[in-house]
């Protein structure tokens, strides 16, 4: 195969240079080697116009040419290479163009012009060497040009580069790479030439850094002869790197990559001039402007643009989104911000930081630094400069900016870190969450841990909470005894580290341990109650001054009638009060000492079921969340032995790393009547625990459970209980009373899933304001008392809302819902021997609740007329014959007929109660989805009112849930005057208060209310339209199937009468298996467990109503259970003949 013409003249000047050393024929020796100097140099000139230059002859002609062609401008002298990229890429004349470009370098050094290059032609190609072979490399430097407009090879990049160096030879060894802001690609080609990565990127915006890039690869992966290079593997540069228009890690982010390392020099000055980084970025940008983007960053929108650290934030970001969890991130950081500064950038997003390599470099004199001038005007930080090389003291921004311009030199700080994530999966769940509309939250985020058992904690639940919050549109339906998920991961536990056999059935999930033992109390409501001195502390103070026991034994006591002695925890003298005193009900603790064996605790149980007392024993000291738990007595005896019917175990959760006030406890029975009692108690005077508080305990009884291998135990075998109790005290007359006959939630089953129109909860979507600010209130720390306190945000919103003023003398009281005040008012009303008047047609819960405690209750009775809504006639024909009265008003809202009071209305009731100085609560937590103006002024109706009795006073029970739509998030407040309550107050002070999350989540969402913020508004306002688009679409259904409907104007539920059922049949199978059918005849009584059995749609009757004949439908379901649910009522109406 012939010789291509360069190959032929090569040989022959490589020949000559052979022989040049011997003398010629008739020549002396110094002769003949000034005449072969002649003749290699007219070859070299050979070589520089041979033909194999024809691919660029014919657009310059000559090297000359090309050169005289760049040095016009460099737009010129840009178009002029990236022509030579074309070639370059396409292999028919790569050869050729790799061999011109050698040319060039050497016509440049033998010309003595490569000194002012740059400043000629407007491009240079120069040698970056890169110190001794080592690693994989075969070469110590690499050629690479550059030109005006892209980021050139300086102090920057060489400290970077030798902060890599500082890492292991096998850091980059077949990983997948990628470089942001790579320039000219040297170190993207030095990384490859270097550590033989699998894959280098090199990504940079501006696209003329790219081309270049890409010339500069291939002048490294061939020589000068146009020949590839080939390292220890047989791979060439071409086959590891390459490079790619990019704003930071968009493309590999758009093309699904997923990298091992990242690293990155970019940008950390803030542009003086904000538009000026607005421009877009395009190839035919002025050089100005792209070199501009080597230099300085625009505001990205994160808190660390107040340092000028925005770009490489949002590098960060985008580089956990991409990199895999066992990556490493190197980025290049000038010192100015301060040191501090800079490694908090990465320790709050969830990185392990590690300081390579620092040094001091002079501040490059094209580098405005007056933006960060400004910044220190408006901000207490101050940037670290130092004057010239050696000054080791810092110097603010505003004095370096002065010494620069009087013509000293200052220089900063340059530093290289690396870091990985701390717990990479979870962490890469926070930011996917994140990213997906909920970015303005990440400025709150704090990843960063001094203590790693906190991190441990914290992390994988603002993991779980990011995906709960990504993944559902709303909050599930949760049973009142607690989340099913958090019952099971309980009894888990119990069955992996200590070996107790028991379900998620034989769980009670409670807001808190005080609560567990109060509600116990108010079930059985005993005449005499020993409880231990340390869990008696939140009790009813009024419990624990009475003297009921000196009195006979009365079934009608009320549970204001309870007497508690406190006793110490130590088990000799608890058991000794014991059999003095034969309680009805104990509770206890174990002493830290007598906890570790089962001994005490046998003692006490023994002694209890002798004298038929109930026990609970409190396990929340003893009981540790670790994968090591200590030895716990109680829990010895479980595993051996079932526990007998008369106990029960209460725990109370405290101990995490990270909330010391985030409490939920959880009752342990083996007995299904009490659990069932337990849960029913919860419903009724809780409304629920709060999911959130179950989350959280949730993920860390998930995390232990997760590693374990399931079923690797066998179930522990228990001894039967032997000796049984003496009969004991049972429920209360007034709550066995309700426990039988009134209406509960209905329990759903695995295989039987139900629509719940029953429930007092917002199942509709959670507005993405509301989930921002529930996973904010998790995500910052250090959130200030200030930054929880509700109150100023609370006294405006009942004041715009409801037109109710506060003063000095008002309080205001929180619980995690509204129910829980009500049943604390109840109790004020019993203790001072008060009578609740209720108008029918009100909240069913509330209702169940004083009878549970055994108020006193007078109806105020409703008509049909008036809607059901309470008149002053009707309110006066009841009051005047009622000593020391209280009064229920629902509104504006009235909950659950969904009519409206009027400002006039509700003014003449309070005219009524001023009249017979009624105690008035007037409950607002069903109001704020008004389909028409409702606006309340209540200053203007009670200003009017003089009273002759001073007992005469007016609260404000609300909740937030409806009012805000928050989905999940509840929150109840009661708004009191102290002159007019006595010690009443007193009896709220044992009450579970919302954790500091909640009262944060909820102060934010009142600001954004307050600020008409768009996204809430907008919210609010579409689903009250969605609710009244409901309402009609409910109404059409029920009315089409012979249903007659009450008009509602406003809330969430309605109410409706089944005319054309009443006295007809049904026909269903009985649920016991059997075969055999149930037929019943329809009436007030049954339609509710038909209408569930039919077609497992959950409805409220008339005796939750309060209204003979009237059932309850609620509407803030989600889309898909709405429309099953008008399915059902269909079905139901087809079925009854």
């Amino acid at each position: 195969m012939p010789l291509s013409y360069h190959h032929t003249i090569g040989a022959i000047g490589v020949n000559l240079f052979k022989i040049a050393r011997k003398p010629i024929y008739g020549y002396s020796l110094a002769a003949s080697t000034a005449l072969f100097a002649v003749l290699f140099d007219a070859i070299q000139l050979l070589q520089a116009f041979s033909p194999s230059m024809a691919a660029v002859k014919g657009l310059y002609g000559s090297i000359n040419e090309f050169l005289k062609y760049c040095s016009q401008s460099g737009d010129s002298a840009y178009s002029a290479f990236r022509s030579l990229l074309e070639r370059l890429e396409d292999p028919k004349t790569r050869t050729e163009a790799r061999i011109f470009f050698a040319h060039l370098k050497k016509k440049l050094e033998s010309d003595g012009a490569s000194g002012h290059c740059l400043d000629t032609y407007h491009f240079q190609i120069q040698d970056v060497y890169l110190g001794q072979n080592e690693g994989y490399q075969t070469r110590n430097k690499l050629t690479m040009m550059v030109i005006p407009s892209i980021f050139m090879p300086e102090d920057w990049s060489f400290t970077f580069y030798e902060g890599l160096n500082r890492h292991p030879d096998t850091i980059f060894k077949d990983k997948i790479v990628a470089e942001l802001g790579c320039g000219n690609g040297w170190i993207s080609i030095a990384i490859a030439e270097r550590w033989l990565p699998s894959k280098v990127y090199g990504l940079d915006i501006n696209p003329r850094a790219v081309k270049i890039a890409w010339i500069n690869l291939y002048l490294n992966a061939f020589d000068e002869n146009g020949e590839p290079i080939y390292d220890h593997e047989k791979k060439t540069l071409l086959e590891r790197v390459e490079f790619y228009e990019s704003d930071l890690l968009s493309y590999c982010r758009d093309n699904h990559i997923e990298l091992e390392r990242i690293v990155g020099c970019i940008p950390q000055i803030l542009n003086p001039n904000p538009d000026a980084m607005s421009k877009l970025v395009t190839e035919n940008a002025s050089e100005e402007f792209l070199y501009s983007l080597s230099n300085y960053c625009a505001l990205q929108g994160f808190v660390e643009d107040q340092f000028g650290l925005g770009l490489i934030a949002r590098a960060v970001e985008e580089g956990i989104d991409v990199i895999k969890p066992m990556g490493i991130m190197i980025f290049n950081m000038g010192g100015r911000p301060g040191q501090a500064v800079c490694k908090r950038l990465f320790e709050r997003r969830g990185l392990i930081v590690d300081q390579l390599w620092q040094t001091k470099i002079l501040q490059a004199s094209d580098t405005d630094i007056s933006a960060l001038v400004e910044i220190e005007k408006n901000n207490p930080h101050r940037f670290e400069f130092f004057m010239g090389l050696v000054g080791d003291q810092p110097i603010c921004a505003r004095t370096a900016w002065a010494f620069g311009k009087a013509g000293g030199r200052i220089s900063h700080a340059l530093s290289v870190y690396s870091c990985q994530l701390r717990q990479p999966n979870q962490v890469k769940k926070i930011f996917e969450f994140l990213k997906n509309g909920f970015q303005d939250i990440s400025n709150s985020l704090d990843l960063s841990f001094e203590d790693d058992s906190v991190a441990d904690e914290k992390i994988p639940f603002l993991a779980y909470l990011a995906g709960v919050l990504k993944d559902n549109s709303h909050f599930q339906y949760e049973p009142p005894s607690g989340s099913k998920r958090f019952r099971n991961l309980i009894a888990g536990f119990m069955k992996t580290y200590h070996h107790v056999p028991i379900t998620a059935d034989n769980v009670v999930v409670f807001p808190s341990r005080g609560t567990a033992i109060e509600n116990a109390l108010q079930l059985f409501t005993p005449r005499l109650a020993i409880v231990d001195d340390h869990l008696s502390r939140n009790l009813p103070r009024q419990w624990l001054t009475s003297l009921e026991m000196e009195h006979k034994e009365n079934d009608n006591l009320s549970a204001n009638a309870i007497t508690v002695i406190e006793a110490p925890r130590q088990s000799d003298l608890m058991i000794e009060l014991i059999k003095k005193l034969r309680p009805q009900v104990v509770v206890t603790g174990m002493a830290e000492f007598e906890s570790v064996t089962s001994s005490a605790f046998e003692h006490i149980l023994m002694t209890t079921r002798e004298i038929g007392a109930r026990l609970f024993i409190d396990i929340s000291d003893q009981f540790e969340l670790s994968s090591l738990p200590s030895s716990n007595g109680v829990l010895k005896y479980l595993a051996r032995t079932p526990l007998p019917s008369h106990a029960a175990i209460i725990c109370g959760l405290l101990k995490n790393q990270v909330y010391k006030d985030l409490e939920v406890a959880f009752v342990i029975s083996e007995e299904p009547t009490i659990c069932k009692a337990l849960s029913k108690s919860v419903e009724l005077l809780q409304g629920n625990t709060a999911l959130i508080s179950q989350y959280y305990y949730g993920c860390l009884f998930h995390e232990l459970l997760s590693f374990q291998l399931p079923d690797r135990h066998l179930p522990a075998e228990r001894e039967p209980e032997v000796a049984k109790s003496s009969e004991m005290i049972g429920y209360s007359t007034s709550a066995m009373s309700v426990l039988t006959s009134s209406e509960f939630s209905i329990t759903e089953t695995e295989n039987s899933p139900l629509i719940h129109m029953d429930v007092d909860q917002i199942f509709l979507p959670t507005p993405t304001p509301v989930k921002s600010a529930i996973f904010e209130s998790f995500a910052r720390q250090n959130v200030t008392e200030s930054e929880c306190d509700i109150t100023p945000s609370l006294k405006k919103f009942i004041k715009t809302t409801y037109g109710f003023s506060t003063n000095q003398n008002s309080e205001f009281i929180y619980a995690d819902c509204p129910q829980p005040i009500f049943t604390k008012l109840l109790l004020t009303c019993i203790q001072e021997g008060g009578t609740l008047c209720f108008p029918t047609g009100s909240n069913g819960n509330y209702v169940s609740v004083a009878k549970f405690l055994n108020a006193k209750i007078v109806p105020v009775v409703t008509k049909l007329e008036n809607h059901f809504k309470m008149t002053e006639n009707l309110l006066s024909g009841v009051l005047e014959n009622v000593s020391k009265p209280w009064v229920y008003i629902s509104g504006p809202t009235v909950n659950p007929t969904g009519v409206i009071y009027s400002n006039e209305e509700i003014g003449d009731l309070l005219t009524v109660c001023a009249k017979y100085g009624a105690r008035v609560i007037i409950d607002t937590s069903f109001s704020g989805v008004e389909f028409n103006s409702s606006d309340w002024d209540l200053d203007g109706s009670l200003v009017k009112l003089i009273s002759g009795k001073p007992s005469f006073n007016v609260c404000l029970l609300g909740g937030l849930f409806f009012k805000m739509v928050t989905g999940g998030i509840s929150f109840g407040f009661l708004v009191i005057d102290r002159r007019f309550w006595d010690d009443g107050v007193y009896n709220f002070s044992g009450m579970n208060k919302p954790h500091s999350t909640v009262r944060y989540t909820a102060k934010k969402l009142l600001d954004l209310r307050d600020q008409n913020v768009g996204h809430l508004l907008d919210a609010t306002q579409g689903q009250r339209k969605l609710l009244a688009g409901r309402f009609k679409r409910l109404k059409e259904t029920l009315e089409r199937c012979g249903w007659e409907v009450v008009e509602a104007d406003a809330g969430v539920s309605i109410i409706a009468k089944p005319s054309s059922c009443i006295g007809k049949n049904i026909q269903l199978n009985k649920e016991d298996g059997s075969g055999s059918s149930w037929k019943p005849n329809l009436n007030d009584s049954n339609i509710r467990e038909a209408m569930v059995r039919a077609t497992g749609l959950c409805i409220n009757g008339p005796s939750w109503t309060g209204i003979p004949g009237y059932f309850r439908f609620t509407l803030a379901l989600q889309d898909t259970d709405f429309n099953r649910a008008l399915q059902c009522i269909t079905k139901f109406s087809e079925l009854v003949k």
